[in-house]
């Protein structure tokens, strides 16, 4: 009886070892592995990295600011397109002059936003006023579409009195509470997982609030950059991931950044929905991030947005009147090749003709402008006298600056630690004594008392 009944138990589990055989011997059933979505095949193939042609370039307007597509037009009043213009060519504006400012030694250091005033508009018009920003530090258009003070950007380039971080940031460093701008910091993509994590709890807490997270293709190749696309894709976070791709990450071209299809191909890799539009094109940025938007708070999902741009850096026409260059906007003629920042000597690494071709054949405002020509939204007298104004205001915000005070020098050792430590408090008696003793070699009638 006992071998009959170890023989019927092996007959069975010879028989279900069969037909699990069966099951899978034929390659139209489905692999089962947990770490994939695929179907088997029965030949030896490599992915090739060049799958697909290119992903497509999304654009609204022509280079004449003409509508491609009617159904794309985003039919925005007159009075919003006029802010996109005028927040443009403001930024501009400021650009130039404090770009100025730091080659007299006047601050330290100055990053422009030359060429890539569109992205960050369009970006800026379709969030939210409470969608949190953080920033790489080319994103100062998007505080002055939220209406920024220019005395505030001042104050923080001059690290006055006035500077909201007590004149302890390096220039271009902005942040705002009020308007949501997380405080910029200098290492490279250390935004990137903190903007996660910060959309992550906006999604537990309900909040029907997106965090939008900007930076550049060369940021994209830091870790930090793919630890937080996949924290973003796994944890299922209402974020929009927006990469400026200007084609240089200092003096290192796309071509020695990476061999794939830019930053959007990166995307599905992760399980995030991807676009990749004309960076100068501000309609195009517009409908892109409202969209992207609109599904992120809805589904609870990343999205990442590839702006392709160009950073040229103009030089503009002296006026005759003034000891400063008088502001042209959207064909600036090339006297100089625009650089990273002012720590920067772009003409080392790229020509003259690369830098023309973008400044004379494609810029976001000349477009903008086109359009609003096109309109009849705006003409050349129009045109002149916002040139005047916009000039006056961010002169009297710069000389503003330059007459306010720097902080004291005891805010050193503040806003750190509710109560002061041992060590600090023996660092700043130290200096207390170092300045009594030291203080006429130092320029302290520039501090605040």
């Amino acid at each position: 009886m006992a071998v009959a009944i170890a023989a019927a138990r092996v007959w069975r589990q010879s028989r279900i070892l069969g037909q699990q055989e069966q099951q899978f011997s034929s390659l139209d059933d489905k692999p089962q592995f947990p770490g994939a979505s695929a179907e088997f095949i029965d030949k030896l193939e490599f992915i090739q990295p060049n799958v697909i042609s290119g992903i497509p370039i999304y654009r609204v307007m022509d280079r004449q600011g003409q509508i491609i597509n009617p159904s794309e037009d985003p039919h925005l009043p007159k009075e919003k397109v006029l802010k996109f213009y005028k927040s443009m060519t403001l930024l501009n504006t400021m650009d130039r002059i404090l770009y100025e400012s730091q080659r007299q030694g006047r601050i330290s250091f100055y990053m422009t936003n030359y060429g890539e005033e569109g992205t960050h508009v369009g970006s800026a018009a379709a969030l939210d006023n409470t969608d949190l920003v953080f920033g790489q530090y080319r994103e100062a258009g998007v505080l002055m579409y939220r209406d920024y003070p220019l005395e505030l950007f001042m104050a923080q380039c001059y690290g006055n009195v006035s500077d909201l971080g007590k004149g302890r940031q390096m220039p271009v460093h902005y942040g705002c509470k009020e308007r949501h701008f997380v405080t910029i910091s200098s290492p490279l993509a250390t935004q990137i997982p903190q903007a996660v994590g910060a959309a992550y709890a906006a999604k537990r807490a309900n909040a029907n609030r997106v965090v939008i997270c900007y930076f550049g293709e060369g940021a994209a190749s830091e870790g930090d950059a793919h630890a937080g696309f996949n924290f973003a894709a796994t944890l299922e976070c209402p974020i929009i991931f927006f990469c400026r791709n200007n084609g240089y990450a200092i003096s290192t071209p796309t071509s020695e950044q990476y061999r794939g299809d830019g930053i959007a191909a990166r995307g599905p890799g992760y399980g995030i929905l991807s676009i990749r539009v004309d960076g100068n094109d501000v309609f195009a940025v517009y409908n892109a991030t409202k969209e992207a938007r609109r599904r992120a708070v809805a589904e609870n999902q990343p999205f990442l947005i590839e702006a392709m741009t160009y950073s040229p850096s103009p030089v503009l026409p002296p006026d005759p009147q003034s000891r400063e260059p008088t502001l042209t906007w959207g064909h600036f003629p090339l006297c100089r090749i625009g650089h990273h920042s002012t720590s920067d000597d772009s003409s080392a690494y790229r020509s003259v003709d690369e830098v023309n071709y973008w400044d004379k054949q494609d810029h976001p405002i000349s477009r903008l402008r086109h359009y609003l020509l096109s309109q009849g939204w705006w003409d050349e007298e129009q045109e002149k006298a916002w040139r005047k104004q916009s000039r006056k205001k961010v002169m009297e915000a710069f000389e503003q600056a330059e007459r306010k005070p720097k902080p004291n020098p005891n805010l050193l050792f503040s806003d750190v630690y509710q109560e002061m430590p041992s060590q600090l408090r023996k660092q700043q008696e130290s200096l207390a004594r170092h300045l009594q003793t030291y203080g006429e070699h130092y320029p302290l009638e520039h501090f605040d008392k």
